[in-house]
């Protein structure tokens, strides 16, 4: 990336590394394992990035330093809640889910827009769906590795319009591309994508699914 780029890249990884770390306290991770998940959070979806594009090493294994934020973000929210543990309030628990959502979406918006720079850069001439393409894995690579690692089912797969507003940040990307600086179009970007998150998880949007219906008292679920 860019000089300019950096600040902004760093705070999406901080934004991942949060949301990474949070996800692994509320699982009852030690100190370890609130490292690890806000490590790969935070820099999952550059490497998934880099191994797409063919850049070998990947970003995180040239320059540490991104890496190196996500271990201190998550060692210092892990110290902060370690030592003001309580039972939290329903109004405690309803905050912790909006900072998770938002600081996701801040991370998911940020990297989508990095993917479709690292992308363009690497292939200037390649066509709109590797432009895309990339910047959904960059953008949701480290929330995919987060929650296969909590044990969790992919919040892509499941969640609010996730990777929709993914897709939708990087078209507003290619859109705004040499009309606006990197750092102002990853701004809208990651703008756009927080909106999308913020309204489907407060008007509860979601693809169609198919729930199972639930077998009689006694049966053992297929």
């Amino acid at each position: 990336m860019n000089d300019p780029f950096l600040p902004v890249e760093c705070l999406g990884i901080v934004a991942f590394a949060v949301s990474g770390a949070l996800l692994a306290i509320r699982k009852g991770m030690d100190l370890f394992g609130v490292n690890v998940l806000g490590l790969f959070t935070a820099v999952g979806g550059g490497l998934l990035r880099d191994l797409m594009l063919g850049i070998t090493p990947p970003q995180m294994l040239r320059d540490p330093t991104f890496a190196l934020i996500a271990i201190a973000t998550s060692t210092v929210l892990f110290a902060l809640l370690y030592f003001y543990r309580r039972d939290p309030s329903p109004k405690a628990k309803a905050l912790y889910r909006q900072f998770l959502l938002y600081t996701d979406a801040v991370g998911l918006g940020i990297f989508t827009a990095s993917g479709v720079e690292t992308a363009m850069r690497a292939y200037p001439e390649g066509s709109p769906f590797l432009m895309l393409f990339v910047a959904l894995m960059t953008g949701t690579g480290g929330g995919i590795l987060r929650d296969i690692m909590a044990g969790e089912t992919p919040g892509v797969l499941v969640r609010h319009i996730y990777a929709m507003a993914a897709l939708s940040g990087a078209c507003v990307y290619l859109l705004l591309y040499g009309a606006l600086t990197g750092v102002e179009a990853t701004l809208v970007c990651a703008a756009v994508v927080v909106a999308i998150r913020g309204l489907a998880s407060h008007f509860r949007w979601n693809f169609p699914s198919i729930r199972p219906p639930k077998p009689p008292e006694g049966q053992q679920p297929l």
